[in-house]
C-alpha cells in the first residue's frame, strides 16, 4: 500500500447521497472531508475577506463565482497539505477543476449517477438547518421532532430550490456545469462512476475502490 497522500473528489447532483458517502469514506479511511459549503459558512460567519465576497453573491440569490470559491478552497487545501483528503462540492465547474489541477494530482474522482425521479423525490423530502448545514430527509434520517433540528432545537426549513418546481432547473444546471468536469477526469483516467437508487447498495463498491488505494482504519465496512 503506497504511503503517498490520497487526493480524492466526489461529484454528484443535489440529493445524490454525496454527504452520506463522504461521511462513510471519512470514517472508514480517515480522510478529511472537505466540504465547500462548510468552508463557505465558516468564512461568512468569521467575516473573512473571501467570506464577505461570497456573502454579497449569496444575498442576491446568485451562485458564488469561480474565482471566489477557488480562492477559498485552494487556501483550505494549502493548510491541509499533509493530510489525506476528500473534496465535496468543489470543483463544480471546469474553471475550478483546472485551478485544482495546477496544485495537485488527483488519485480518485467518484461520480454518483442517480436517476432524476429518485433525486426529485429525495429533494422534496429534504429539510435543512441553515446555520449548521445539517440536512434531514423525512425518509432516511428524519429529525426526532418534526420540523426541529435535533441538536439546537431550532426550526428546519425547506429550501426554495428543493421544492419540486425548482428541482428540474437545479439538476439541469448541475449537469451542464459538471459535464466538462467529468469529461476532464475521464480523460485523466481517474474517474469512477457509480449508479443506483440506494446509497447502501452503492457503498460497498465505493468501499472496495478506496480499499485498493488506502488501508481502511476500521477492520470492517461501517454503515
Amino acid at each position: 500500500m503506497a504511503s503517498k497522500l490520497l487526493r480524492a473528489v466526489i461529484l454528484g447532483p443535489p440529493g445524490s447521497g454525496k454527504g452520506t458517502v463522504c461521511q462513510r469514506i471519512a470514517q472508514n479511511f480517515g480522510l478529511q472531508h472537505l466540504s465547500s459549503g462548510h468552508f463557505l459558512r465558516e468564512n461568512i460567519k468569521a467575516s473573512t475577506e473571501v467570506g464577505d465576497m461570497a456573502k454579497q453573491y449569496l444575498e442576491k440569490g446568485l451562485l458564488v463565482p469561480d474565482h471566489v470559491i477557488t480562492r477559498l478552497m485552494l487556501a483550505e487545501l494549502e493548510n491541509r497539505s499533509g493530510q489525506h483528503w476528500l473534496l465535496d462540492g468543489f470543483p463544480r465547474t471546469l474553471v475550478q477543476a483546472e485551478a485544482l489541477n495546477k496544485i495537485c494530482d488527483l488519485d480518485l474522482v467518484i461520480t454518483l449517477n442517480i436517476p432524476f425521479e429518485t433525486l426529485k423525490d429525495r429533494l422534496s423530502r429534504r429539510w435543512i438547518h441553515p446555520p449548521s448545514g445539517r440536512v434531514y430527509n423525512l425518509d432516511f434520517n428524519p429529525p426526532h421532532v418534526p420540523g426541529i433540528d435535533d441538536i439546537t432545537g431550532e426550526p428546519l426549513i425547506q429550501q426554495e430550490d428543493d421544492k419540486p418546481e425548482a428541482v428540474a432547473a437545479r439538476l439541469r444546471r448541475y449537469k451542464d456545469a459538471a459535464k466538462p468536469v467529468i469529461e476532464l477526469y475521464k480523460s485523466q483516467g481517474v474517474l469512477h462512476q457509480f449508479s443506483g437508487t440506494e446509497t447502501n447498495k452503492i457503498w460497498p463498491y465505493v468501499y472496495t475502490l478506496f480499499s485498493n488505494k488506502i488501508a481502511p482504519i476500521q477492520s470492517k465496512e461501517a454503515y
